[in-house]
């Protein structure tokens, strides 16, 4: 039995685009969403249509103004040529690797955001930090899936590292072959819901989809044996829909992911440091001999661990490119 063709809503259509078209649009265009974008040709999908079109724009200005997969577009009614970018209600980028410092798009319009780790020697928390950054700043909610369990004979151990990242933050471990395991992930993507996973090559994200959706159409590899890392397999960024009609994004892995304009996903991820660093005594604290630092002082009574504040110093220096002291407002005066 074949699927009925999604609706607009369906695909995740809803006011906050509606909104964005003018009465002259609404006669001569049509709105499609990205659903996988290829070299050179976007795959989209909208009311009673799915074709392939051109992935540029006439009207491209900048990296930005290039389409990514979630996206929304309008196209000609008659001819499909794209014509523009709706305004995005989320977006994920990150600087290209290689440094040099072009923008790479991830995708847009997510709900939810999965970022997946394995329950090996791949586990990496600063690289889970990151993530977390990157989801508080676009404004999409995280879960934290933690996929291997079937390999180790203490789950519990990783769980706990993952929640401690950040209070609240709700963690779930998953063997991704197993559909009963999975399942609690299916109930975060809702009809019209888009879920995206984020995590480096070979921690399970393509199984997981495949899995989700009762098929093995997607290509997955083993970890390599010698280390447990991840070989790359998902090589386009593309939208999978599921039984209960949302859609999950599967993203290529990266394993190398430098961070753009994240000071408040930053803060929020890192708020225990940012708000002990807003109680030192000079303004300009750097954090290192200054009298009445509130930082060094947690180090010294164990409340802050020096690796975590590492980590903060050099995700704050990476995305600002200045010290992380100061991306605080500098003045040369003592706090009364």
């Amino acid at each position: 039995m074949t699927e009925p063709e999604p609706t607009l809503e369906d695909l995740g259509w809803r006011p906050f685009f509606v909104d964005q078209i003018t009465p002259d649009e609404r006669n001569a265009s049509r709105p499609v969403r990205v659903m996988a974008v290829h070299r050179g040709k976007l795959a989209v999908a909208g009311a009673a249509l799915e074709c392939q079109i051109a992935s540029h724009l006439a009207s491209s200005r900048g990296e930005e103004d290039r389409p990514t997969v979630g996206d929304w577009l309008l196209i000609d009614r008659d001819s499909l040529e794209p014509q523009r970018i709706l305004d995005r209600a989320s977006l994920f980028k990150r600087r290209a690797a290689g440094g040099d410092h072009r923008l790479q798009l991830i995708a847009a319009n997510v709900d939810t955001v999965l970022i997946v780790a394995s329950c090996n020697q791949d586990f990496n928390i600063p690289r889970l930090e990151r993530y977390l950054v990157l989801a508080r700043e676009v404004g999409v909610n995280p879960v934290i899936v933690l996929t291997k369990i079937d390999l180790t004979d203490r789950p519990d151990t990783f769980a706990a590292q993952a929640r401690a990242l950040q209070p609240g933050l709700r963690v779930e471990c998953v063997n991704a072959r197993d559909r009963a395991s999975v399942a609690q992930l299916a109930a975060l993507c809702g009809p019209g819901e888009t879920v995206a996973l984020l995590g480096s090559s070979g921690v399970g994200k393509s199984t997981m989809v495949n899995t989700l959706r009762g098929s093995d159409l997607i290509a997955t590899q083993a970890v390599r044996d010698h280390d447990g890392k991840g070989r790359h397999t998902t090589t386009v960024r593309e939208m999978h829909r599921l039984e209960g009609g949302g859609w999950l994004m599967d993203t290529p892995g990266m394993r190398e992911f430098q961070m753009i304009d994240a000071a408040a996903g930053l803060a929020e991820v890192f708020d225990d440091i940012e708000q002990s660093a807003l109680a030192c005594r000079f303004t300009n604290c750097s954090h290192t001999t200054e009298p009445g630092c509130t930082i060094q002082a947690a180090l010294a009574n164990g409340t802050l661990d020096s690796a975590r504040l590492d980590r903060w110093r050099k995700l704050t220096e990476q995305d600002s490119g200045t010290p992380a002291w100061q991306t605080r407002a500098r003045k040369p005066a003592k706090r009364t």
